[in-house]
């Protein structure tokens, strides 16, 4: 993999023949979990599809197939997407022809009704306007609350969010906020697309660049 000027990395393309690759950033899980459900998805409909996590590659650039699109999915961590995510978003970015993207923020604050989009998700708002993204599909996913899987600090720092934000505090507290048909109908637009610029959106009608399903 090349680097830019500045030193962040752009794309050298190679073709993963036949399949597709989930790109995922976690560090409790569920970006995993998300990512592999949407794989699945892909799978039963005919699509060879794979997980994979940014974390443990040295260079996840070289899965990004020519013209093909890009599924993304990566955890937001103190108000903050993972740091392995980013990079890989500059990318893309810096690819003079950047092949398609399909962009899932894995955030608690997506729990709230109507805080799930592109424009509505201000994690989501402000990682497409701070590297310049222009994805086909945007959107939010809930993500999981597991207090006692926590360390004492995430515990802490988490329970503090939480205190702001009207979440639940209780630290004997687990639930997973994650809307499951709307992972299915992210998978569905990813399935739709097509590169003349006609897919489907996660709610099965027509979606414009950057919007949140």
């Amino acid at each position: 993999m090349r680097s830019a000027n500045d030193g962040t990395p752009t794309i050298e393309r190679k073709r993963c023949e036949g399949g597709m690759n989930i790109w995922y950033a976690t560090r409790d899980g569920q970006s995993k979990k998300i990512a592999e459900q949407v794989a699945h998805h892909l799978v039963n409909r005919g699509i060879p599809t794979v997980a994979l996590d940014l974390m443990e590659r040295n260079d996840p650039a070289a899965g990004v197939e020519p013209g093909g699109p890009v599924v993304a999915i990566l955890a937001l961590r103190y108000g903050h997407h993972l740091p392995e995510g980013i990079r890989f978003l500059k990318a893309l970015a810096n690819t003079p022809d950047a092949p398609p993207l399909f962009l899932a923020s894995v955030n608690l604050t997506a729990r709230k009704a109507g805080k799930d989009g592109a424009d509505s998700n201000v994690y989501l708002r402000k990682l497409i306007a701070h590297l310049g993204l222009k994805p086909v599909l945007a959107t939010a996913f809930a993500g999981r609350l597991d207090y006692p899987r926590y360390k004492p600090f995430d515990r802490f720092m988490i329970r503090l969010i939480m205190r702001m934000t009207g979440g639940p505090t209780d630290p004997s507290t687990i639930v997973e906020y994650t809307d499951w048909a709307k992972v299915e109908a992210f998978a569905a637009a990813i399935a739709a697309f097509r590169p003349d610029g006609e897919h489907a959106s996660a709610d099965g009608g027509n979606s414009s660049p950057a919007a949140g399903g």
